[in-house]
């Protein structure tokens, strides 16, 4: 071996021994967790965990701050336009008013099959009862607002009542929002039927003190070829809302008036399958419902209340 590489490989060795001193040095040092963590104050390693604790917050509300912002960059693509008048919708919510006024929580469940769930969205954040929730939350800053998904594909009235009070009546909730009757369309299920079963949970969460809002069907391509079917479950749910006096968002004609007076093509707002809403559908969803939402606790607000039965659908 020359001379060189006996003096490097000496180097290497010292320099590993020192190393090894070094970590060894570093290991007898750090203090071993206790059994019993006492408060940060008093553990000298606890600024250094606080530290990294709030720097795992902070990517946190980063990443959501981030995802609101796409969310939010949803509808600069294609304005969310309100529709000009049409059909019946809410009157005032007296019970979410009452509590907003107050300075309570306000606790609203979202009720319903796969559009509610999210099914098409692209992410979590992107269904309809998180983009209300963004809604509400920037119109009252203040307030304590929760939006419970209480989604299920595939369910209609049927399995919706076998699951209302574990999944909706047990969270006590101020509003209800309930989408119901499409799969009741895609499956011919009598919407006389589907009505009485709606009719009954209906009573069962006004009773609890709840106010509701019923949301009929939407306007999609396989909807749309059960037009007979789909024509009469939405007359029984609009007859329904005005029987019960409770609110009704008509998405079936807001969705309508996107395709035909907006001249959007479906592919703008509803997925490939021909059923379930893109971002941007969940998007405009949210917005109009939450405006309407907005209006209605403003009348209570006011001292106003308006019967959903007497007053038109004009979002802001």
């Amino acid at each position: 071996m020359s001379r060189s590489c006996v003096k490097l490989a000496a180097g290497l060795a010292s320099a590993a021994m020192l190393l090894g001193m070094a970590l060894s040095g570093a290991r007898a040092q750090a203090p071993q967790p206790p059994s019993d963590p006492a408060p940060a104050a008093a553990s000298p390693a606890a600024p250094a965990r606080d530290a990294g604790q709030k720097g795992i917050a902070g990517q946190t509300i980063d990443r959501v701050k981030q995802a609101a912002k796409q969310a939010g960059d949803v509808l600069t693509r294609v304005p969310c336009l309100a529709p000009k008048g049409g059909g019946k919708s809410m009157g005032s919510l007296p019970h979410v008013a009452r509590k907003l006024i107050a300075g309570q929580p306000v606790v609203i469940v979202a009720f319903g099959s796969s559009s509610t769930q999210g099914y098409g969205s692209s992410s979590p954040a992107n269904n309809y009862p998180n983009r209300l929730a963004e809604r509400l939350r920037r119109q009252y800053p203040g307030a304590d607002i929760s939006v419970i998904n209480s989604g299920k594909g595939g369910e209609d009235a049927p399995e919706m009542m076998a699951r209302l009070k574990a999944t909706v009546l047990d969270a006590k909730p101020d509003l209800v929002i309930w989408q119901v009757g499409t799969n009741a369309i895609l499956r011919n299920l009598d919407p006389a039927e589907t009505g009485r079963l709606v009719e009954e949970g209906i009573a069962a969460i006004q009773a609890a003190g709840s106010d509701v809002v019923l949301v009929d069907p939407q306007y999609a391509p396989r909807v749309n070829e059960r037009a007979e079917s789909a024509g009469k479950m939405i007359a029984a749910l609009g007859r329904l809302a005005e029987l019960r006096r409770v609110a009704i968002f008509p998405r079936f004609q807001v969705m309508k008036e996107w395709h035909e007076k907006q001249a959007l093509p479906f592919d703008d707002f509803v997925i490939a399958d021909g059923l379930h809403m893109n971002d941007w559908g969940y998007a405009c969803f949210a917005q109009l419902l939450g405006d309407d939402i907005i209006r209605s606790v403003g009348q209570i607000k006011l001292g106003v209340t308006v019967p959903s039965d007497v007053r038109a659908y004009r979002p802001m």
